[in-house]
């Protein structure tokens, strides 16, 4: 006779997962964030709406080959997980790597980890801890770049070393980091400080400061090079927008009109923002790594220039 009560779970059953033979055993949670967007992740645990091998089951519980994952609230993303193949990382242009630091040069449009709308393996984080897992190498964010800003970026190999390096990103005196900038307008001043106070990781205004120099001037833009010493998320474009001079292309702090315009003229597509130059006192010396100007913009600076040539 049919249980009534499994027929009316089962076409509860979104989706169900089989966790694969090749998969090492693993948290049900770092599972899930593999495939799935962190914010639909909690959204399952949060509403209880999973099931491993039909039990209720808790984010640190460890899943295994065979194991059968029953979601039971519908993922409706317009990206489903499986979409998409994971970021080669081969894509990363490797700065330097020793055995315990990695330094690439992060492509623009990439995002560094997992989010609400991006997969973990879609990540930088997820792409390299899929290189390096056989090698037994876990890496770790120890400074974050936007997705859409393009430059050095630096990586731990294991714990230690990303604790060594947080401590000195928090510190900001032993880490210079150094941007290249096209805000919109005509920056006045040929160099200035920023010292405009930002919301720190728990909501307070904390204190920002932002360094700039003018190293071009264009007819509606300005080239500048940039360096912060604190690293508050969106900082530099902060800045600049509360200035009256956002970012070319930032789509949250910049000017919708102008930015349209400036994509219909340049061909732009992303912000332009990349992170020229890092210098780091580790391990007893002072490191300096740099990231060349990629080609998209490059051929927005050579337009500028050529257009200002003919005025």
């Amino acid at each position: 006779m049919t249980n009534p009560e499994a027929c009316r779970r089962l076409t509860l059953v979104s989706q169900e997962i089989v966790v694969p033979a090749a998969e090492n055993d693993k948290k049900l949670q770092s599972f899930l964030k593999g495939r799935f967007p962190i914010g639909y992740v909690r959204k399952l645990f949060r509403k209880n709406g999973l099931r491993v091998n039909g039990q209720r089951a808790k984010p640190e519980d460890l899943v295994c080959s065979g194991d059968r994952i029953q979601l039971y609230i519908p993922f409706e993303k317009t990206m489903r997980y499986n979409d998409t193949p994971p970021l080669a990382a081969p894509k990363f242009a490797v700065i330097y790597e020793d055995s315990k630091v990695l330094v690439i040069n992060k492509p623009a449009g990439i995002a560094v980890h997992e989010g609400k709308q991006v997969l973990k393996r879609h990540s930088v984080i997820g792409a390299l801890e899929s290189k390096y897992r056989a090698e037994g190498v876990s890496p770790k964010l120890v400074h974050r770049l936007d997705k859409d800003t393009s430059g050095v970026l630096v990586i731990a190999k294991n714990e230690p070393t990303a604790a060594e390096l947080e401590a000195i990103f928090a510190a900001g005196k032993d880490a210079q980091k150094e941007y290249l900038c096209l805000v919109a307008g005509r920056l006045q001043d040929n160099q200035a400080i920023i010292d405009l106070a930002l919301p720190g990781r728990e909501g307070a205004p904390v204190r920002a400061l932002t360094r700039f120099k003018v190293l071009d001037r264009f007819s509606q833009t300005t080239l500048a090079r940039v360096s912060i010493e604190t690293g508050r998320m969106h900082q530099i474009r902060l800045h600049f927008a509360a200035l009256g001079y956002p970012v070319v292309l930032d789509d949250q702090h910049g000017d919708f009109n102008f930015n349209k315009q400036f994509t219909k003229s340049y061909g732009l597509k992303r912000q332009f923002l990349h992170a020229s130059r890092l210098e780091i006192n580790y391990g007893g010396k002072k490191r300096v790594w740099t990231a060349p100007v990629p080609k998209d913009l490059q051929d927005v600076l050579d337009a500028l220039r050529a257009a200002e040539r003919d005025r």
